[in-house]
Formats: C-alpha cells, sequence, structure tokens
C-alpha cells in the first residue's frame, strides 16, 4: 500500500490539484485569463483565512469536508497562476512586443556546434531602437553560421540584429512536434545569423558558478580525451558521468534506446544513486557518534551537489539531487518517514521553481520510475521467495527492474513509440559496468594526472564501456529485441496506466472491485486501437507532404505504401518526416521509390510523370515537362508542381484539366509568388505546401 492513511503521505494529496491546475493552464496559457485568475485565488484565500478564525463561532466542525475542499481549490489555482505568469508571452515587456533595431542578448547556455552551426539560447536583455535604449526580456533561440561564433562561451554579451522569426509548427502528421518543446521552455522565437552579424560586447557576464561549472566540464572531458583513444568510449563516458551528450552518435544511442537503457546515458537518479550508496558505506562510521548523523548528511548533500556542479548542473542531475537531499534531510531527522511523501515534496518545490518542468519528459520518467521503485517493487518482490541468499539479491534487481519498466513504458511508449523487449536482460547487465563506470571515472577525474595511475584508470574505463556497448549491440540485434510503431492517443496511455495501477493493487490488496476495473480498461483499450487499426487498414490515401527543398509523396492502400521522393531512406528529413507518418499510420510494407523511376503495383502505376493510384490521376509537373506542349489536353485530377520549371499557369492551364493545384517547397519564392498570384486571379483552386501543413487526400 502507498500508505495506511492519508495523513502520512500530505504533500502526495496536496499535489494532485497543483498538478491538474498546471496542466489546465498549460491548455489556456493566455494572459487575458490572469485577472480572473489571481481575484479567484485571492478570494479563496480569504474566505479560507475567515473560516479558519471563525471556526468554533461558524460550528464548521460539522462540515470539516469545508477546509479541504477550499484547500484543493486554492492549490488547483495557483498551479493555473503560475504556469500563466511564468509564461514569457504574457510579460508586457517581452522583445516581441516593441519594436527594436538590435538586441543586447546574454548567452544562457553552452554553445554546441553541430553542422557547421553554433546554436544557443540567449536572454534579450535590452532592445535598441533609433539610438534609445527599450527595457525587454524574454529567451531566443540563436543559430549562427560563422566559424568565430565558436569562441562564444556561456555568458558573453552580444549585440545583434533584431531579425526573428516564430518557431516552426510540425508540417507532417506524427512529426516531432520542436515548436510544442521548446514553448514548454519558454523559447517562441529563433534568430539565424551570418558572419559579422553579431558583436561581442562582453564576457563571463553570467552567473559565475554556471560558469565555472560549465568550463569545469568541459576541461574533464578534455581530460577524457586525453588518455582514451575510441570516440564512442569517450562519448559515453562524458555522457554517462558528466551529461555532455554533444559527441554523442546515432547509433550509440539508438542501441541504448532498443535495449531499454537509454536513462543510463542520462545523468540522473540512478547516477546519483550510485554516488549516494559509495559516499553511504564510506562514511558509515560517523554512525558511532554522537552528531555523526548530522555531519554524514551534510557531507553527503554537499558532495552530491558537486558532482551536479561537475555536471554543469544540467536540470535532470539537479532534479535527483533535490529528490535525494531530502530524503537524506527526511531520513536523518526523523525515524518513520514516508519516502513517497519527501518525493512529493521535492516535485512541489521543482514546480514552484519552474512549473514547465511537468512537461519535461525527463521529469515525467524520473518521478514515475522512482514511484514505481517505491510503490510497485516491493509488491513484485514479493511475487517469488528464494531461500538462496544470491538468487534472492537477483530477483530483488530484476523486481527493481521490472518495476521500474512497467511504470513508465505507458509513457515512453507515447512519447518514443517503442518498447524494449529485453529490457530485463540488459539492464540486469548494465549494473556491474556502470557502476565500474561511475567509480573509475570520477576517480580518474578527481585525481591528477599521474602518468601510470591515470593511464590505467583511463583504460579500465574505455574497456568497460566498449565491452558494454558491444554487448548492448548484441542485445539490439537480437531478433524481436523491441517493439516498435506504438502509437498510443492520450486516453490509451492513461488506460494503460488504470490497467497496471489497478493489476498491482489487486496482487496486493486482492479486492475484486479493482480486477474488474482493470479488465474493463483492457476491453476499452483493445476496442481503441482495434478501431484504430480496423481504420488504418481501410483508409487509402495520398500524403503530399513538407520537406522544405525536397519532395515527399506517400500513396497508401492498407498496411503497404509507395513513397515517391529524391532522397534516401537513411536521410534525416525521411527519418524525421516521411517513417513517422508511415508507422503512426500501421504501414508494414513501405516501398521507396525515385521520384524519377517507373513502378508499378497492384494499386499503384507511374509512367514517366503520371501516377495513376486507384481512382485518381496524379501528374508530376516538373523541369521535364516545362516546354511540352500536348495535342490535346490531358485530363487529371492533380497536377504537382515541383522542381521549380519554367512555367506559368496559363501554360498549364493549355495543357491539362484538373481539380488541384499543387506547389511544394522546392520551387523558388518567386516561382511560388507567382503561381499562387495567377491561381488567384483566374480563380484557380491551389494548394501550397511550402511553410504550409501537408496535404492528405483521400482516394476512397
Amino acid at each position: 500500500m502507498i500508505a495506511n492513511h492519508k495523513g502520512e503521505i500530505p504533500f502526495v494529496i496536496l499535489i494532485l490539484p497543483y498538478l491538474l491546475g498546471i496542466t489546465v493552464g498549460l491548455n489556456f496559457l493566455s494572459g487575458a485569463y490572469i485577472i480572473f485568475l489571481i481575484s479567484t485565488l485571492v478570494l479563496l484565500c480569504i474566505v479560507f483565512i475567515g473560516l479558519n478564525i471563525g471556526y468554533a463561532r461558524l460550528k464548521l466542525y460539522k462540515w470539516r469536508w469545508t477546509g479541504g475542499l477550499l484547500v484543493t481549490f486554492i492549490l488547483f489555482f495557483a498551479g493555473w497562476v503560475s504556469v500563466v505568469t511564468y509564461n514569457e508571452l504574457n510579460n508586457s515587456q517581452h522583445f516581441s512586443k516593441k519594436p527594436a533595431q538590435y538586441f543586447v542578448v546574454q548567452i544562457n547556455n553552452e554553445p554546441v556546434v553541430k553542422n557547421g552551426l553554433v546554436r544557443f539560447t540567449a536572454n534579450v536583455e535590452t532592445g535598441i531602437n533609433k539610438g534609445q535604449k527599450l527595457t525587454v526580456n524574454g529567451t531566443l533561440l540563436i543559430a549562427i553560421k560563422d566559424s568565430a561564433a565558436k569562441a562564444l562561451y556561456y555568458g558573453d554579451e552580444l549585440l545583434i540584429p533584431a531579425t526573428y522569426n516564430p518557431i516552426e509548427p510540425p508540417y507532417n502528421p506524427a512529426e516531432f512536434n520542436y515548436k510544442k518543446y521548446l514553448a514548454n521552455q519558454n523559447i517562441y522565437y529563433q534568430a539565424f545569423l551570418y558572419p559579422k552579424q553579431f558583436t561581442v560586447l562582453a564576457h563571463n557576464t553570467g552567473n559565475p558558478i554556471i560558469a565555472y561549472s560549465l568550463r569545469l566540464r568541459q576541461r574533464l572531458v578534455e581530460k577524457l580525451k586525453s588518455n582514451m583513444h575510441d570516440t564512442s568510449a569517450i562519448a559515453v563516458a562524458s555522457t554517462l558521468i558528466l551529461g555532455y551528450k554533444a559527441d554523442l552518435s546515432n547509433d550509440v544511442l539508438q542501441a541504448y534506446s532498443k535495449t531499454g537503457t537509454i536513462h543510463v546515458l542520462s545523468v540522473s537518479g540512478a547516477h546519483v544513486a550510485i554516488i549516494y550508496i559509495l559516499l553511504n558505506i564510506l562514511l558509515g562510521f560517523l554512525n558511532r557518534y554522537k552528531y555523526g548523523r548530522l555531519i554524514k548528511a551534510t557531507l553527503i548533500i554537499t558532495l552530491i551537489w558537486y558532482y551536479s556542479l561537475l555536471s554543469g548542473f544540467s536540470p535532470a542531475v539537479c532534479r535527483a539531487a533535490v529528490m535525494i537531499s531530502m530524503v537524506i534531510i527526511g531520513k536523518t531527522f526523523s525515524r518513520y518517514i514516508s519516502t513517497l511523501n519527501i518525493l512529493a515534496i521535492s516535485a512541489f518545490a521543482l514546480l514552484l521553481y519552474d512549473p514547465l518542468f511537468i512537461t519535461d519528459v525527463g521529469f515525467q520518467l524520473s518521478y514515475l520510475a522512482v514511484v514505481g521503485l517505491i510503490v510497485f517493487q516491493p509488491i513484485v518482490y514479493k511475487w517469488f521467495q528464494f531461500k538462496n541468499k544470491w538468487a534472492d539479491k537477483l530477483w530483488a534487481l530484476c523486481s527493481v527492474s521490472i518495476a521500474a519498466q512497467v511504470i513508465t513504458f505507458p509513457l515512453s511508449a507515447f512519447y518514443f513509440h517503442q518498447f524494449p523487449v529485453y529490457f530485463l536482460i540488459s539492464n540486469l547487465f548494465i549494473i556491474i559496468p556502470v557502476e565500474v563506470i561511475m567509480y573509475v571515472g570520477i576517480l580518474y577525474l578527481m585525481l591528477p594526472q599521474i602518468p601510470v595511475v591515470s593511464k590505467v584508470l583511463a583504460y579500465v574505463l574505455e574497456k568497460s564501456i566498449i565491452f558494454m556497448n558491444k554487448v548492448l549491440a548484441v542485445i539490439e540485434h537480437t531478433p524481436f529485441a523491441s517493439m516498435g510503431k506504438i502509437w498510443l492517443t492520450t486516453g490509451e496511455y492513461l488506460l494503460a496506466y488504470v490497467i497496471i495501477i489497478c493489476l498491482f493493487y489487486f496482487l496486493s490488496d486482492r479486492k475484486k472491485w479493482l480486477l474488474k476495473l482493470s479488465m474493463a480498461a483492457i476491453v476499452l483499450l483493445c476496442m481503441s486501437m482495434s478501431f484504430k487499426r480496423i481504420n488504418a487498414y481501410s483508409n487509402d490515401h495520398i500524403a503530399l507532404l513538407n520537406l522544405k527543398k525536397h519532395t515527399g509523396l506517400v500513396f497508401k492502400s492498407g498496411n503497404q505504401a509507395i513513397v515517391l521522393s529524391d532522397i534516401k531512406a537513411d536521410d534525416k528529413n525521411y527519418q524525421y518526416s516521411i517513417q513517422p507518418y508511415l508507422d503512426s499510420n500501421k504501414v508494414s510494407n513501405a516501398i521507396l521509390v525515385n521520384i524519377k523511376s517507373d513502378v508499378t503495383t497492384l494499386f499503384f502505376v507511374k509512367r514517366a510523370n503520371l501516377v495513376q493510384f486507384k481512382n485518381k490521376l496524379f501528374l508530376i509537373f516538373d523541369g521535364q515537362l516545362q516546354n511540352k506542349a500536348l495535342p490535346q489536353k490531358l485530363k487529371v485530377d492533380y497536377v504537382y508542381v515541383t522542381g521549380n520549371p519554367r512555367t506559368t499557369i496559363d501554360i498549364i492551364n493549355k495543357n491539362y484539366s484538373y481539380q488541384t493545384l499543387i506547389i511544394d517547397g522546392s520551387n523558388t519564392d518567386r516561382l511560388t509568388k507567382n503561381l499562387v498570384t495567377e491561381s488567384q486571379t483566374m480563380h484557380v483552386n491551389y494548394q501550397l505546401l511550402k511553410r504550409n501543413k501537408s496535404l492528405i487526400i483521400a482516394s476512397n
């Protein structure tokens, strides 16, 4: 059980309405609500205080529930108010609300160099308009294509042009919503700068502690590189020990993701717990002294926060440090204390600091995993009893992995659309290597450069990582290593949690209503997923995707599809925009065909520039057709203009009769503008894909 009485876990009870308020606020972020929200919150607080003052006179002991109800509403509106006021766009001083020619910005994170671009976020501090300084604020995502920008660092103050654009939304179905991802970090605008478009005004103007932390981490990464040779091992060591992910390759990420060990590459609770266990053992002798427990707790908390400093104060590490610090404090000053209650206190504290933490996937998964360990692990552990000490220890480790994986599965499937089948094997395997890597790595980094000792430690560290990577690669390529293409709706993953919670508590309490509720949820979940699959298999359609300067046409029939494109399957545009669309539509057999090639299947025929799909005739109008005149008009359903041909609406209309003209993103702005203007003048039905959402055409 979570607790025998709700009085044991007051913060667990109190945080629920606060979380609900934040969730509602995320869906109603407009500043127009703020006066109503604050007024309601103040009124509720006044009523609550008044009722407490007149508690005896009003005989409120007869209606004790009124106090709890008022507290619930107060916390609900407090959560709503916190997220609305925290949103940058509701601030009247936001830079987007004041005209400016230049901005003075301060870099607020570590710049990352990738594909020739230097990317970072910056706080906009001052706007300059016609020589006058304006007080503004807000966060801006900046990308600079200039080799000189590689010298920029956290805390540098820059003068840049005040030219920026909103973050673009996803244009294709099932595509990663980068706009929402950045909005959850209070970032709504981006700027792209070219050489000589920025001037450094000052250095080291940021928080000195964070600046020191980032520079220390960079020196430690360089120390890893000095005695290690394998680039993958260096990248994993930097990520696993220090949280520095810039050098991590996609292949390594995929191996850890498919084996269910991706959490290893996120410096968080597990890593802090490993350090805590070691420190607790090393400092255990202090328990024998009068103030030893207090001294031990102080030392452990100090060292854990110093480790947070080494990791660059990454949000995941700070979150874990807050959690474990509160657990240590609670267990030091209280003999009987609910770990779940301490967990709720730490979450409350973090959400008071930044209510948008609730949208962070790492925040959600880490807290869920810890809840699983506290609540479900004891239930799982009781499933089997072993007399052998080592068998019992092995099952204890298995129960930890099962509890954490089961409780996080619905959320992981919702975000990442896959489930690692061999998670138990891979997680059991990495326990010892990860501990070796953590302890040896920290020892290597903390010691000064000692010729023989440093080389030996670096050698052990490197070989341990290489061994771990090779074993995980074997597990990754084992048949049925992962279940992919899992696309859950919000309702489905909530039903999954109802099933998990009810089944676990039925196994603990044996109450029949829990089993009945879980069975009902299973039926609803199966019905929802079955209807979704039937609908996907019975629908045929054409998807005209927005791939910017590339072409992407998907002709779907049941669980099969023909993809016409000028890119390859391993191209990042294909993996980012086309593959998620295919997976979400339950396409199990997709054939990628170059847009210049011909192909014939049972449901699809392409010859030259003509495509026949079911009852639709599709013309691809490119450079090959720009100078061709037909003896008579060809009747088609759609004309798809791509590849920037030299043409006009008049030329197209002379040769083709069609229902809709489609203009894709591979055409220049000039041609696109001319075709749009001519279409509007001549009342031609057209669809523009450039900087617009993709177009889905049903064919049955």
